[in-house]
């Protein structure tokens, strides 16, 4: 199976003080081990950009950017990126119409509208309710919580 890594992945895989690190890493190494070929997309690194970025003092990390493009340039080698199509716009205008999405929330059903064009089943993610009524949305994604893979 093919899995997306959200944001909310890789800031805990970059943050080793980080609560969740520990899960986040050893749901990777758990998917690894399975077979399973874990991706993620120019918008997931952007977004990780934003967080690395972002001062701790608002719910960032407070790296570098030199740090968090070699972070950014790792997850990049270690999980293969699915690339931006010219289907991925109307995919993502049907789900949120057919959802009712609004606010900050268009951004997980983007990621939602990739797998969908990308044949992508699950996605591994700590903002399990975020994604949870997105994922029932044909043809629908497995929203898997790194503490329980």
């Amino acid at each position: 199976m093919a899995v997306l890594l959200d944001t909310s992945v890789l800031g805990r895989l970059a943050n080793a003080a980080d609560a969740q690190h520990a899960a986040a890493a050893r749901a990777v190494l758990e998917l690894h081990r399975r077979g399973e070929v874990l991706h993620v997309t120019p918008q997931v690194l952007v977004e990780f950009r934003n967080v690395a970025t972002r001062p701790a003092a608002v719910n960032g990390l407070g790296l570098p950017v030199a740090d968090a493009e070699a972070l950014a340039a790792t997850f990049e080698s270690r999980f293969p990126l699915l690339p931006e199509t010219p289907d991925i716009y109307p995919a993502w205008k049907a789900l949120v119409a057919a959802v009712g999405v609004v606010g900050k929330q268009v951004h997980d059903a983007r990621l939602v509208a990739v797998c969908h064009v990308h044949g992508v089943a699950h996605v591994l993610t700590f903002n399990v309710g975020h994604f949870a009524r997105l994922a029932a949305a044909p043809p629908g994604v497995v929203v898997l919580d790194p503490a329980t893979v």
